[in-house]
């Protein structure tokens, strides 16, 4: 019987919590999928500060007489979105504008 190359060959059974099929596939994907992780609880961190600002915002303006939501100032935050990322960058800051209202 000859002798088989098993480096070569893919190991279906590698990881399969990752999809990959081989061993320094795996290893890649899952170090990328801790930097996912790590850079994930920042952006939520920065969302929740942001929320935080926001309410600051929003009571200094009601206490002053004002309304709860500037909506020129929404269209700025959403234009800049969407010029920094696209389209998808306009439902992401309808996202956090939504998070950020109504908190008062």
């Amino acid at each position: 019987m000859p002798a088989t190359d098993t480096a070569a060959r893919p190991d279906t059974a590698a990881r399969p919590d990752t999809g990959a099929r081989t061993d320094e596939a795996a290893d890649l994907i899952s170090g990328a999928r801790d930097r996912i992780d790590s850079l994930d609880d920042r952006i939520i961190g920065l969302i929740q500060e942001r929320m935080a600002v926001s309410a600051v915002i929003q009571e200094a303006r009601i206490t002053s007489g004002g309304r709860r939501v500037n909506l020129s100032r929404e269209m700025e935050v959403l234009g800049h979105y969407r010029e920094a990322l696209g389209k998808p960058g306009t439902a992401l800051a309808m996202t956090l504008l939504e998070l950020c209202r109504g908190r008062v």
